[in-house]
């Protein structure tokens, strides 16, 4: 029989005891608390994630705004470190550091203004060889059209003819508008030097003080690991650019030798481009840089342009096997593939500007990371040179194929 309060009714398995308070159920996840009150965090965490999409966006606006500014300090930071040795050396002599750094920006401004009007002479005089040439060009194209096609065709008339075209009007309506822009962009370029050559200056002229102040911020071990990293980065991009200069040097002198031999114009200014060019912009350099002589060789003797190609190729192949091990085996010694793809990798993030800092960015990271990497003795091992021998477990394959069977006899071998 199944038990009754005191009303006669029966008693439930869920009915709470005498003197206590039923429990309630805990409310499901996600559910609005009692009295449709939201969590006391979720304002918070509103506003908490609002902020940091109002940071990023901020931040992402102010990194894309200072892009070109970033990238006109890092060029002027590696540029510091290359002039960073012969500074320190005119500086150790008692000479103060910022006046060293004066002279040798200053010989560094004579240098590349000498060559630019150099170049500039060159393209210029060029240019007014062929406006004078232009008319016995046009003459002998004429005449041949006419042998070939039997025309009547007259220079004065090609003349009108051009001269009176749509296409030569808007062309010159075009030019003339463009010449705002190629103005705006000289002189964007003109202040972008400016800029960098503003922080380089104050780079290498302050380095001890700029060093004072990043080490002053950091623990003492931390700080030893800076003013490694530091050292390592003023010997491989000193390094890097005393030896492409040197190459350079040799580069042009005997690509001068060539030109002058043959009796191409230009030529001490053409040695020059092609020690520069050659050197400075890795791996296609040299081609690109024989381009121009093998164009002015071509204006002398066809013939002359191939020895200049075959100059470029023969003394390339030279440079890679016999020069250049010599020269960077101690400043920038890096196998010729990681090179190549630093230098992939550094015009893919930064354009021209990657491709040069590419190379002794690489070398510094290799060079300071080489100290935490534990090396080891390499066993004596053929496979190691690349030479198969036998596997440790018995014959080989073909071996275990070629043994006769067990209660054959080997097949006799015919004198």
């Amino acid at each position: 029989m199944a038990p009754i309060d005191e009303d006669n009714e029966p008693l439930t398995r869920d009915a709470a005891p005498t003197g206590t308070t039923p429990h309630e159920r805990p409310p499901a996840p996600g559910a609005v608390a009692a009295g449709g009150r939201m969590p006391r965090w979720l304002p918070r965490a509103m506003v908490l994630a609002l902020a940091l999409i109002a940071a990023f966006q901020l931040g992402s606006w102010a990194f894309h705004q200072l892009t070109g500014l970033l990238i006109n300090v890092l060029i002027a930071f590696f540029l510091a470190l290359a002039i960073e040795p012969a500074v320190s050396r005119m500086a150790a002599r008692g000479m103060r550091r910022g006046l060293a750094t004066f002279l040798v920006f200053l010989g560094l401004t004579i240098a590349v203004a000498g060559f630019v009007t150099l170049l500039g002479s060159m393209l210029a005089g060029q240019i007014i060889k062929m406006v004078e040439g232009f008319p016995a060009y046009l003459d002998s194209l004429i005449n041949w059209i006419n042998e070939t096609f039997h025309t009547e065709l007259r220079r004065v008339d090609v003349q009108e003819g051009l001269l009176h075209s749509d296409w030569l009007r808007k062309y010159a309506q075009n030019s003339a508008a463009g010449v705002l822009d190629v103005s705006a962009q000289v002189l964007g370029g003109l202040f972008q030097l400016l800029t960098v050559g503003l922080f380089s200056f104050y780079f290498a002229a302050d380095g001890p003080r700029l060093r004072r102040a990043l080490c002053s911020v950091l623990p003492p071990a931390r700080q030893a690991e800076v003013l490694r990293a530091w050292e390592i980065a003023v010997d491989k991009t000193g390094g890097y650019l005393y030896s492409r200069g040197l190459m350079a040097l040799i580069s042009g002198i005997a690509h001068y030798i060539l030109l002058q031999s043959l009796g191409v114009p230009y030529a001490p200014v053409l040695g020059v481009w092609v020690g520069l060019v050659s050197q400075f912009i890795p791996t296609i350099g040299t081609y690109l840089a024989g381009a121009l002589p093998m164009l002015i060789a071509f204006t002398v003797d066809p013939w002359y342009a191939v020895w200049v190609l075959v100059f470029v190729v023969v003394y390339q192949q030279f440079e890679n096997y016999m020069l250049q091990p010599k020269l960077t085996a101690r400043t920038v010694d890096i196998h010729p593939a990681v090179a190549f793809g630093s230098v992939i990798a550094g015009t893919a993030l930064l354009g021209a500007v990657g491709a040069l800092i590419a190379i002794p960015a690489v070398a510094t990271l290799q060079a300071f990371l080489g100290a935490y990497v534990k090396r080891y003795a390499v066993t004596d091992d053929p496979r190691v040179h690349g030479h198969r021998g036998r596997s440790p477990g018995g014959p080989g394959v073909l071996a275990r194929i070629r043994r006769p069977r067990a209660g054959q006899p080997e097949p006799e071998q015919s004198s």
